[in-house]
């Protein structure tokens, strides 16, 4: 399975799951058409799966096109969002497997970002490929719409357990404004430093996907329970602390 990131609208990515050997492809939170189909068209491939993290109009709004294109294609989301996903056939809960050129891949549930909310990941020898929607992004998680502190964080945790080499493919590009908030958090971190220092570097260059190691080295969203985390808010308790962190970056 190879994977092909794709740059839509202001700042999402769009990722394409292609299977080379049948000249097939799989696309995942297609909020865009035409990068898709071009894609498509140039590498004659014909697009069978279309999986979505979430119902939000930037993770959706290619659907009507691609399946005019490719009626054949079948769409993948989440059960509590049945009826808010254009052209969902398949209904997932966490735990579901979904196969992509023949790697069979677990859902995850991820409530918090909105209440639905689930993440598609593929292990590999390597670690695993995860796909993440609007949950965690490059140092920094996504607002919570519709779920609470305690649902996000336990969302953030679990895709926290799974093997630090899993690689992290998040939905939008925002990672430098995300780390130079961490920094506000952990200035003493070394490892975010240099992250940082890296993102600056080459401001042009995609940070997606990231790793699960890079993100629990700096990302405070994945530090709650960490005590300079701890310390820089005051609080103890690591539902606590991750809200508090959400309400600071919400206002940063």
């Amino acid at each position: 399975m190879e994977i092909i990131r794709l740059p839509i609208l202001k700042d999402n990515y769009t990722f394409l799951l292609v299977d080379v050997a049948r000249r097939q492809a799989a696309v995942v939170d297609p909020g865009q058409s035409g990068p898709v189909l071009d894609y498509l068209s140039q590498g004659g491939l014909a697009l069978t799966k279309i999986f979505i993290t979430h119902p939000d109009r930037d993770h959706i709004g290619g659907n009507p096109a691609l399946l005019q294109k490719f009626p054949q294609a079948v769409v993948y989301g989440s059960r509590i969002d049945q009826g808010y996903i254009p052209g969902q056939q398949v209904y997932l809960a966490g735990g579901d497997e979904v196969r992509c050129a023949e790697v069979v891949g677990q859902v995850l549930f991820i409530p918090g970002h909105t209440l639905g909310h689930i993440a598609y990941y593929w292990p590999t020898a390597t670690g695993g490929e995860l796909f993440c929607g609007d949950t965690i992004f490059g140092g920094g998680c996504g607002r919570m719409k519709e779920g609470t502190p305690a649902q996000m964080l336990a969302s953030i945790e679990t895709m926290g357990q799974l093997p630090p080499e899993t690689r992290l493919w998040f939905a939008h590009e925002y990672t430098a404004h995300n780390l130079r908030f961490a920094l506000t958090i952990e200035p003493g971190n070394v490892a975010l430093q240099q992250r940082y220092a890296e993102v600056r570097r080459y401001p042009d260059r995609p940070t997606s996907p990231s790793t699960i190691g890079l993100e629990l080295q700096t990302n405070p969203f994945l530090r709650c329970d960490q005590p300079e985390v701890m310390a820089a808010v005051a609080k103890a308790d690591p539902v606590a602390v991750f809200a508090e962190l959400r309400r600071r970056k919400d206002q940063f």
